[in-house]
């Protein structure tokens, strides 16, 4: 059967939050769905859980993260198996659980063709950090870095001008919670969502006019939500400190975990609103 939508949403915040991120919630019956060595850490509620795999039974559903794929496969996110994740920001696409090397290697050429390397940006980086208010230095996936830091201690300004050399060189530069991620341009969420479903179109999975549906709370997702017909973002996180709008986005009523499950009964709803569509007489 040909689908008439498709749903690309971030998981972190989105989908599956950490205790930190219940929003007063503690109370409501939830799971844990990631573990990291024998601690659980990550939670869906159980609402929640139901409705992401009956959505994934009937239409597309592709998880879209900034997790690289080792953390992304610590998740026992319900829907599984799929049939296309997005990793890395958009730097790997996951066929049946395996890494696209065609496309990994486009990204590294575009990443290598429009700026500075990985290298030149973590050398500069580093010079311009302490431990005075960095926890720790990451590369991920061989193509983009981030630090943790303690938020209340993070300099004044020192966002604003690292994204101004980044954006100078290729890259860009954003904070969401602890994490500050630096990304080269060419590595972008709303680029591998596309790609993911000119692959289902081409397959015959997808119609062509299918509806695209996306969700996400940082600013690493805006363009992905931008780029959807309809989108939705929780009443939380990076994107609501920015006030983030836009003409096709809807925006949760609730905040911390419970806005997961809205964002999953709006999905649902879109998901009925297409088929009726799609099936009325022209």
């Amino acid at each position: 059967m040909t689908a008439e939508s498709l749903f690309a949403t971030d998981l972190d915040r989105t989908m599956i939050f950490s205790r930190n991120g219940f929003g007063g919630a503690e109370a409501v019956a939830k799971e844990c769905v990631e573990y990291y060595e024998g601690e659980p850490i990550s939670y869906m509620t159980t609402t929640a859980i139901t409705a992401l795999g009956e959505l994934a039974a009937i239409a597309p559903v592709v998880p879209t993260t900034t997790r690289t794929i080792e953390q992304f496969q610590r998740i026992a996110l319900p829907g599984a198996p799929w049939r296309y994740a997005i990793t890395s920001n958009g730097g790997n696409i996951l066929v049946d659980g395996i890494p696209d090397p065609a496309w990994r290697v486009a990204i590294d050429d575009q990443v290598n063709a429009s700026g500075a390397t990985l290298a030149e940006v973590g050398t500069e980086l580093r010079s311009r950090i302490d431990d005075s208010w960095v926890t720790k230095y990451r590369e991920a996936d061989e193509l983009f870095c981030y630090l943790v830091v303690r938020p209340d201690e993070v300099p004044a300004g020192f966002l604003a001008e690292w994204d101004a050399w980044c954006r100078g060189n290729g890259w860009s530069a954003s904070q969401q919670g602890r994490k500050i991620y630096t990304m080269p341009d060419a590595v972008c969420k709303s680029l591998a969502v596309a790609e993911v479903r000119a692959r289902l179109i081409e397959s015959g999975e997808l119609l062509a006019g299918a509806t695209l549906f996306t969700a996400g709370d940082g600013a690493l997702d805006a363009e992905m939500l931008k780029a959807a017909d309809a989108a939705i973002r929780p009443r939380h996180g990076e994107l609501e400190e920015l006030n983030f709008t836009a003409p096709n986005l809807t925006i949760t009523a609730a905040s911390g975990i419970l806005a997961g499950e809205e964002i999953l009964a709006w999905f649902h709803g879109a998901a009925r609103r297409s088929t009726v569509a799609v099936g009325e007489p022209v």
